[in-house]
């Protein structure tokens, strides 16, 4: 009885809300969401997730903490330098929210373990720092059939979009892919990597947050979400753009042969 009354005032804010109320509280505890990538994106993403009651949450990085990540990666402290961050992200939130249930996967994702990974969880969430995981991860949710947030930083510039290719729009026409927004990746080298071009550390709190609010949506469903629109984000001038993108019939993926 003592944990039902602390989790009821626990997410009282969110009880209130028409949109989530009691019912859509008990389905973000009833929610499996994998976040690959505990770094400047899945840090916040991760607090906000386990605050707002998700009830089973996987990390899958294989990567450990450095001084270098702690200007942006704030779930992190300094003396947690050198831990895996997969298992001192499961640490802290268990502090935060000693109600859910963590998972730690300490590996790099890819094709050869990523489909046995995703049976384990109903929505995924990308803040992986290269093209290969994030090309690896949307396809192998192409194929179960999972929802995915994606996001990725740039040095004052962040993209944030929602896939549910295995779902149609209103019309009945197929839902994009990622592979239908960006069919390949870039050339190698083309893109600095965040340790050479640098990163705003408050872009990847705003970003990872925005990416919370897109999974919590895809347990509870409210408002308008970000399937087949890319949310574009300007720090230097403070600007929020969206553009539309549909479903392409010569992608890869779900495209018409010929």
């Amino acid at each position: 009885m003592q944990e039902r009354d602390d989790e009821l005032e626990r997410y009282a804010r969110h009880i209130v809300l028409p949109e989530i109320g009691g019912p859509g509280q008990a389905e973000l505890k009833k929610a499996r969401v994998l976040v690959v990538g505990a770094g400047g994106l899945g840090a916040s993403l991760l607090l906000y997730l386990a605050a707002a009651g998700v009830g089973t949450i996987g990390i899958a990085d294989d990567d450990t903490v450095a001084l270098s990540n702690l200007q942006r990666q704030v779930l992190f402290k300094t003396g947690d330098i050198g831990t895996f961050k997969a298992e001192t992200a499961c640490h802290s939130l268990k502090h935060l929210n000693p109600h859910g249930l963590y998972k730690s996967h300490v590996l790099r994702v890819g094709p050869d373990n990523l489909r046995a990974l995703l049976e384990d969880y109903d929505v995924v969430a990308d803040g992986s720092d290269n093209f290969e995981t994030r090309y690896a991860v949307s396809d192998a949710c192409f194929d179960a059939r999972r929802p995915l947030v994606t996001a990725a930083l740039g040095r004052f510039d962040a993209t944030l979009t929602t896939i549910k290719a295995h779902e149609t729009a209103a019309d009945g026409s197929p839902n994009p892919t990622w592979r239908c927004l960006f069919p390949a990746p870039p050339p190698a080298g083309s893109i600095p990597a965040c340790a050479e071009a640098g990163v705003l550390g408050a872009l990847a709190g705003v970003m990872g947050s925005l990416m919370a609010m897109e999974v919590i949506r895809c347990i509870v469903p409210f408002g308008r979400d970000l399937v087949g629109r890319l949310l574009m984000v300007d720090a230097r001038d403070m600007r929020f753009e969206s553009f539309n993108y549909g479903w392409d019939p010569h992608n890869p993926l779900n495209g018409k042969p010929g």
